[in-house]
């Protein structure tokens, strides 16, 4: 079976490195904030070209750590996606302020800049966009808005290590970006783990403070904060792999251009990838009608594959009191219906990338 990803593989070509930042750890046991986490900080940093990079425990407690941080809160208004998972907006309410579905571009699933002035209301306070799959939302369009409206942009990067949009980062546009280290991102850890960058020294300082219970020295505490640190082992591994972030996301952009290629007289959506944005593919979709159908067909052909995200945000029980109904958010329910995302993981063998070609195509031939 060629699994969606392959976590062993990374890690058996990983593994001397990766035991031995470990066992240094377990040697000098410094677990909470110890001298690795800084070292990974600067070294994410100096990758994204972020003059801060804060280290948390994971890619939620970076959105809700920024949110508190910008002092978004009770009453306020944050737009976003229903495209993405809920991560995305679990933060948003976490700190008593209410998310704003807006539909989302139906060839790249990231939010629609053209459908954001007609969700603006006076309780708006910011602008949260997903750079979905590794694909960066239309930043130059989405920041023109919130310079106009006077708006905060958090960016959702947790898909996007290492992906550009009109040459500059993503995470780099708005006030903050956040990052997941989730296992199966292109940079992952071996548990939870996420990262904040900005340009902001006063922002940073807080964010700093905040993921550290609101202490300022210790036993003192200068705000009300939260126990939300990335810990030592995990900033070891992850500085093991982040000098492997950019072949990595090389070895994804490649397997999707065979894909692109080898795929593209069949009748079957494929991601579009703009000139001004690297894409790093952190994963591939595929968009069909005959979704389930195909994706039972893989299976049985040995190719495992994914569904993100079958069931949209505005339609989930768990946020029934925003009010959405089905219909309110057509692009999003399509997308959600006919996505299928295929193997693109850095180890995929070409005899592997081979055989997932040939059952999609067998598959279209029947």
């Amino acid at each position: 079976m060629i699994p969606l990803m392959d976590l062993k593989a990374q890690y058996v070509s990983l593994k001397p490195e990766i035991d031995g930042a470990i066992a240094r750890v377990l040697e000098h046991t410094q677990f909470i904030q110890g001298p690795e986490v800084r070292s990974f900080e600067a070294a994410f940093a100096a990758a994204c070209g972020a003059p801060h990079a804060i280290g948390v425990a994971s890619g939620t407690a970076a959105i809700h750590l920024t949110l508190v941080a910008l002092g978004i809160g009770p009453g306020d208004e944050v737009i976003t996606s229903a495209h993405t998972f809920i991560a995305s907006v679990e933060p948003i309410l976490q700190v008593g302020a209410r998310p704003v579905f807006v539909d989302v571009d139906p060839g790249t699933g990231n939010l629609d800049p053209a459908r954001l002035e007609e969700a603006i209301t006076p309780r708006t306070r910011a602008l949260l966009p997903v750079h979905l799959y590794g694909q960066p939302a239309d930043m130059p369009a989405i920041m023109e808005v919130a310079t106009r409206h006077g708006l905060l942009v958090v960016e959702d990067a947790a898909q996007a290590h290492g992906a550009l949009c009109c040459g500059r980062h993503v995470g780099l546009w708005g006030q903050a970006g956040t990052f997941s280290f989730y296992p199966g991102k292109n940079l992952g850890a071996y548990g939870d783990a996420g990262a904040i960058i900005t340009g902001d020294d006063e922002l940073a300082a807080r964010l700093r403070m905040l993921r550290d219970h609101g202490r300022s020295e210790k036993y003192l505490h200068t705000a009300h904060g939260f126990g939300e640190r990335l810990d030592a082992l995990q900033a070891a591994i992850l500085a093991v792999k982040l000098t492997r972030l950019e072949a990595w996301n090389e070895r994804r952009r490649e397997i999707a251009a065979h894909y692109r290629q080898a795929l593209a007289d069949l009748p079957l959506g494929l991601p579009p990838e703009r000139d001004d944005t690297i894409h790093v593919y952190h994963q591939f979709p595929v968009y069909t009608r005959q979704r389930d159908a195909l994706q039972a067909h893989l299976k049985a052909a040995g190719v495992g594959t994914g569904i993100h995200y079958p069931v949209p945000l505005h339609l989930q029980p768990a946020l029934a009191h925003l009010g959405y109904r089905q219909g309110d958010l057509p692009v999003t329910e399509e997308l959600a219906n006919t996505e299928l995302s295929l193997p693109v993981y850095p180890e995929l063998t070409a005899e592997q990338i081979e055989t997932i070609v040939g059952a999609v195509r067998a598959f279209f031939a029947a």
